[in-house]
């Protein structure tokens, strides 16, 4: 009877691996440090299942024990950021510049791996890009609360049994990170679905490297970003100039489907040695019609995390 307990207690943590992939990623802005904290919290989970004698508390102590991974992870780190919040716009003649380390940026993160069936409404905004950027700005404690309580509804005296703390330590917290990210929140304008005919024509016309047809589609004050390098730039007129006098356009590209963030979002291949490689994922955000937002993640790495191949052929 010892192994079916075992292996029926193993059945039920991987049942919360993705629940904790998803609030791992809200913690850490990093699909990549995510999965890391996950699998050292399953590995711990793993390790003293079979101490939990009550089923129902599985899920609140798997939840302390990734908390307290991320947390360990998060300190005496410096926040994930997107290019927006560490550097002004770029001029579109101007050079790229180096690529920052991996962990300077707030990472993309795939959608069907957020949904979790056990929440109840969880508002499809808290994974969005804007507002994990705005996460970052929180100390590790006061973010696990505020994901907990705003995101996944937790009962104060829940998160206050996981944090070992009291109600008053934990709604205190709460209202002190609602401020913060009401301010860092302050500048990014609430974002609408892409619809399909929006993304078929933006396809079109990158995979023709149509630069007329590209800007024509996108909103005049939209922002475009380029991690792992801090340039970016503001407005589609000189996003415009930039395709023109870069050399994005040199090689041929194929772009699959996909999405991020739960915004849809296409992964560029371009062509390299009789094949199509993996380039780099991009997240669309849309507003008043046209696209407002362009995050042009440079990371061939991120490609596995979306069930993507790194290459297809020509």
């Amino acid at each position: 009877m010892g192994s079916t307990a075992t292996v029926t207690v193993e059945q039920e943590l991987e049942l919360l691996r993705r629940p904790l992939l998803a609030y791992c990623y809200r913690m850490l802005g990093s699909v990549t440090e995510a999965e890391d904290a996950v699998q050292e919290a399953m590995v711990r989970g793993w390790r003293s299942a079979e101490g939990v004698r009550d089923r129902e508390g599985l899920r609140p102590w798997m939840y302390r024990i990734a908390t307290n991974v991320c947390i360990d992870a998060l300190n005496d780190r410096k926040r994930r950021a997107l290019p927006m919040d560490l550097a002004a716009a770029s001029d579109p003649h101007g050079e790229m510049g180096p690529a920052l380390p991996e962990s300077t940026w707030v990472q993309p993160f795939p959608t069907g791996a957020v949904a979790d069936p056990s929440e109840h409404a969880v508002s499809t905004e808290s994974v969005r890009l804007a507002f994990i950027a705005a996460l970052q700005y929180l100390l590790p404690r006061q973010r696990a609360v505020l994901i907990l309580r705003d995101v996944l509804c937790w009962k104060a005296a829940e998160v206050a049994d996981l944090l070992d703390t009291s109600v008053d330590a934990v709604n205190s917290a709460l209202r002190r990170a609602r401020a913060v990210l009401a301010r860092a929140r302050a500048q990014a304008p609430a974002a609408e679905p892409v619809d399909h005919a929006l993304l078929d024509d933006y396809v079109s016309a990158f995979q023709r490297f149509d630069i007329d047809g590209i800007v024509a589609l996108l909103h005049r004050d939209a922002v475009i970003a380029m991690p792992p390098h801090a340039f970016w730039l503001r407005g589609r007129e000189r996003f415009g100039t930039w395709l023109r006098v870069s050399d994005v356009g040199c090689l041929d590209k194929r772009m699959l489907r996909t999405e991020a963030n739960d915004c849809p979002a296409v992964a560029i291949y371009q062509q390299s040695g009789g094949k199509y490689a993996a380039a780099a994922i991009q997240v669309l955000i849309a507003r008043e019609g046209r696209i407002a937002e362009l995050h042009t993640f440079l990371e061939p790495a991120l490609f596995p995390h979306f069930g993507l191949p790194l290459e297809i052929p020509a």
